[in-house]
């Protein structure tokens, strides 16, 4: 009996608070409308006068032989990405070395200016690697990864070779199909960049630009 009693208390209670925010919302909807109906109503002939916009300023216009660079985020970006200078590298080096071994490609490609953090490379076997989720990368003889040392850098990078007369399209939609660019839980990498030469893959998640 207690329990009927005390929850027939609580839903009595509810009901009244209930019609007591009902009431408050007609009060209040009925002042509005007064207030709305005492309000004077202007002369047109006594309206003040808008005030004028503001005139833009005129840019000043570069003069003939000065230099203009587009900035995005404060990064000079040149046109030209991390990841398409890496590749353009790659494609350099294996045009002057054609017999370059994946590892030595890697290396190469770590010291190139444009990466701008202390890395690492690291040899690879198939199955799952760093960058690719769940999917186990296969099809390749060799495979290099390289790397920051700063695991919250979202950059990762890899150099394949197959064996000769592979199917090198194939192999680089597989990794394209499964690149993750947030592989990295803190981090997400900007662009995905996947080149080849001869039997060689260049594959790269990096950001667009370093600051």
């Amino acid at each position: 009996m207690k329990k009927f009693l005390v929850t027939m208390l609580a839903v009595s209670m509810a009901a009244n608070l209930v019609a007591c925010g009902c009431g408050t919302t007609n009060n209040n909807d009925a002042n509005v409308e007064n207030q709305v109906e005492e309000l004077p109503a202007v002369d047109p002939g006594n309206a003040p006068a808008a005030a004028p916009e503001d005139t833009p300023a005129e840019m000043p216009t570069p003069e003939v032989g000065e230099e203009t660079q587009t900035e995005e985020n404060g990064a000079d970006i040149s046109g030209e990405t991390i990841g398409a200078l890496l590749a353009q590298e790659f494609h350099a080096i294996k045009a002057e070395n054609p017999e370059i071994t994946a590892q030595e490609m890697a290396d190469k490609i770590l010291s190139n200016p444009v990466i701008q953090f202390g890395g690492a490379s690291m040899e690879v076997q198939e199955g799952l690697l760093t960058g690719f989720g769940n999917a186990e990368i296969t099809g390749f003889n060799s495979g290099v990864m390289f790397a920051p040392m700063i695991g919250t850098i979202p950059f990762v990078g890899y150099v394949f070779t197959l064996d000769e007369g592979a199917d090198v399209d194939a192999f680089m939609q597989v990794l394209s199909d499964n690149a993750d660019p947030r592989w990295n839980i803190c981090t997400e990498a900007e662009e995905t960049v996947i080149e080849s030469a001869d039997s060689m893959v260049f594959f790269v998640m990096c950001p667009a630009q370093f600051e």
